[in-house]
């Protein structure tokens, strides 16, 4: 056992295989369909959830945060099975409630070594900073230590993603009916990435094929240490991830594919692709 535990949510987009090789616990979000609710990556597969977002008349997904208790549950239950202490990188604070819900999990423990941390991202963004938390638990690194190069590696850590319809930002009220409409007239593709914490247009290229060209350029802006494809059902991923490879000058077997999960999916829609990745420190 390691003895630093490490736990993240639902947001990260790690899947129940990957974060239990790497010893992570997830706390997960809760995604709903009309009146249905499910816990994201527990009782809603990402399968299911894919079935259900693309199936016809669907109602619009929403996601709601993690409950104070469930992290509160999952904390005591990390330090009373013998871990020291307890690292929690969630989903960025301006996202989403689930890191006020951490925080205040946390100070209802006041005396327990749990330290909660506002990744400032989401997707896979996340996963990059809890996987090197879990590498670095695994290595026996102290709590300090790993607290601290998670905090450094934050702003190394960039997304760029590709959107396939503005039908989905409309619906979650970000854009208007009418912007929606503009832009499905004029092809637009918007490319988002988040900056201090918020998710933000970065270009609005008006053909597939130039959003393509134009998420590659921006992922290759800074040379990187690792990189992950992600999408959320787009076609043609696996071309996708070996143009990255080749821009990014990493060898295609350690350039991984990830689905965007049902914590994020439903604020991009289906069709959607992009890349996190973990630039080298300036």
């Amino acid at each position: 056992m390691t003895r630093v535990a490490i736990v993240t949510d639902s947001a990260s987009d790690l899947t129940p295989e990957m974060a239990a090789e790497h010893g992570v616990t997830v706390v997960p979000l809760i995604v709903s369909f009309g009146a249905e609710e499910w816990r994201s990556g527990v009782d809603l597969s990402i399968d299911d959830f894919y079935s259900r977002l693309t199936a016809p008349g669907a109602p619009f997904p929403r996601t709601a945060a993690c409950s104070p208790g469930d992290f509160e549950s999952v904390f005591r239950g990390l330090l009373a099975g013998g871990h020291d202490a307890v690292v929690c990188i969630t989903v960025g604070s301006a996202l989403s409630g689930t890191h006020k819900a951490a925080q205040i999990a946390r100070s209802a423990i006041p005396d327990a070594p749990v330290h909660v941390i506002d990744s400032g991202t989401a997707s896979l963004a996340i996963g990059f900073l809890v996987l090197l938390a879990a590498e670095m638990a695994r290595a026996g690194e102290t709590v300090d230590a790993i607290v601290g190069e998670v905090l450094r590696r934050r702003s190394d850590t960039k997304f760029y993603v590709a959107l396939d319809t503005l039908e989905y930002l409309k619906r979650g009220g970000r854009i208007s009916g009418a912007q929606a409409a503009i832009g499905s007239v004029l092809s637009v593709k918007p490319i988002i990435t988040c900056t201090h914490g918020r998710v933000e247009t970065v270009d609005k290229p008006r053909t597939s094929g130039r959003a393509r060209m134009r998420v590659i350029e921006l992922l290759a802006q800074r040379p990187v240490e690792r990189a992950w494809v992600l999408h959320s059902q787009a076609p043609g991923i696996e071309s996708f991830a070996d143009e990255v490879a080749q821009a990014l000058g990493l060898p295609r077997a350690v350039v991984p594919i990830g689905l965007i999960g049902p914590s994020v999916a439903p604020h991009v829609g289906p069709g959607a692709y992009g890349a996190v990745v973990l630039r080298r420190p300036a």
